[in-house]
């Protein structure tokens, strides 16, 4: 792909994830608001309870202004005069990017859909409430799956501060800085901020700039796409010649697709075959590409998509494909019921108030594996050399050397205990 069609698409959807992670009731989801003017949770469990259950996602674009310094000079789509001019200097604002944010889950309970959401991201915001002393249980939890799913793009997001004395707001950052001392993460800025009052947005997006770039991929590589919501977007009452396919709601992590084509949705749908239940590819074709409300031609790797579909709705409601892969046919890697992993675990168990040491993998435990944005469960058959090998319930997709997030049920919950990378 040439510069000049990289800038074209650079306007047109964001190529670039960002993630918000930290423990829950800490803020991110008004954080999200804040930077785009959306409220990411719309699902109406999550409007009821007032917390995340599912990934959910918004877009905004970044301008900058050309004459005044940082960081005043930054806005969104959110935080933009109306007549698109600098507030400080009535300059007209340049557009810089446009940039999608995943928000996942704080609650300890939904760890599997925050990891799921994790391998999505090209850099993160780590939300940490100034109220509360620092790690909490999940903030230690999700900055350990920052680190197994190998994002390393972060900003640690203070946040209200607005509610903490100067005193606190003190203590709660070299307690941030304590928590990081010695990691990859030990020169992540720190940035305060009111998410609830939108006070400060300008310093982080200039934060978010700095340090979470565009990544450059691979456009000539055959497309691939993680799926991470599927719908039927057909309202109740509709006519049947009005009726149309169902949506596929995910990232591209390679390639690029286009409208008219034909794709591989793996491991597809559970069908019983010879007595048994397995899982059967499904192909289909592309009648649509959307990113927000922006209709494209062609979509390109990062940012969240809709893809459009002639598939019968019914197989895509209710976030039925979730996990799945798509690709053109016969260009994705197989199907595998069986896995076999490559494990490292973790001196600790995250995400528990008192410290526990993880003990080895043993051939007959139950263990719950994050690949992609697929989960499955699997019995351990063996475990030999620190490689095991499992039997899953629901076969996952993916190639050698594909990286996997590992957790174990304690207490009835699954805690994550380490990683490995598909052999």
């Amino acid at each position: 792909m040439s510069e000049d069609e990289f800038q074209e698409a650079l306007k047109k959807q964001p190529l670039v994830n960002i993630g918000t992670s930290g423990h829950v009731d800490h803020g991110k989801t008004t954080l999200i608001e804040a930077l785009t003017g959306v409220w990411a949770s719309r699902h109406s469990e999550e409007l009821k309870r007032g917390i995340t259950l599912k990934i959910g996602y918004a877009d905004t674009a970044i301008y900058k202004c050309p004459k005044c310094p940082p960081p005043q000079a930054y806005y969104t789509s959110a935080t933009m005069p109306k007549d698109g001019k600098c507030k400080y200097c009535g300059s007209p604002l340049e557009f810089v990017r446009k940039v999608s944010f995943i928000d996942v889950p704080g609650h300890e309970m939904l760890m599997s859909i925050m990891l799921a959401g994790a391998a999505l991201m090209d850099g993160a915001l780590l939300v940490v409430d100034a109220t509360k002393e620092c790690p909490q249980p999940q903030t230690r939890e999700h900055f350990t799956a920052l680190s197994i799913i190998g994002v390393r793009n972060l900003v640690i997001v203070q946040n209200k501060v607005d509610v903490v004395s100067k005193e606190r707001a003190l203590e709660s950052y070299n307690e941030i800085k304590k928590f990081i001392a010695g990691t990859w993460a030990e020169n992540a800025p720190i940035v305060p901020v009111s998410a609830l009052h939108k006070a400060n947005i300008d310093a982080l997006v200039w934060a978010i700039e700095e340090y979470i770039p565009t990544p450059r991929r691979d456009f000539s590589k055959p497309p691939r796409m993680f799926v991470i919501r599927s719908f039927d977007v057909n309202k109740p009452g509709t006519n049947a010649k009005d009726l149309v396919g169902g949506v596929l709601g995910g990232t591209i992590v390679q390639g690029r697709f286009e409208v008219g084509h034909e794709i591989e949705i793996r491991p597809g749908i559970k069908i019983k075959k010879d007595g048994q239940e397995v899982y059967e590819p499904v192909y289909t074709t592309i009648t649509s590409l959307k990113t927000g409300d922006q209709p494209l031609e062609k979509a390109y790797p990062g940012g969240l998509v809709a893809v459009g579909t002639t598939l019968d709705p019914s197989v895509t409601k209710a976030d039925n494909l979730i996990g799945n892969v798509v690709g053109y046919p016969g260009t994705l890697p197989p199907t595998l019921y069986d896995l076999e992993i490559e494990v490292n675990l973790l001196e600790r168990v995250v995400g528990l108030d008192k410290p526990m040491k993880v003990e080895p993998v043993r051939a007959g435990e139950i263990l719950m594996v994050n690949v992609g944005t697929a989960l499955s469960i699997g019995a351990v058959t063996s475990v030999r050399d620190n490689v095991a090998h499992m039997k899953l319930k629901i076969p996952v997709v993916a190639e050698t050397g594909t990286r996997v997030a590992i957790s174990r049920q304690l207490a009835g919950k699954w805690r994550l205990i380490g990683y490995g990378f598909v052999k």
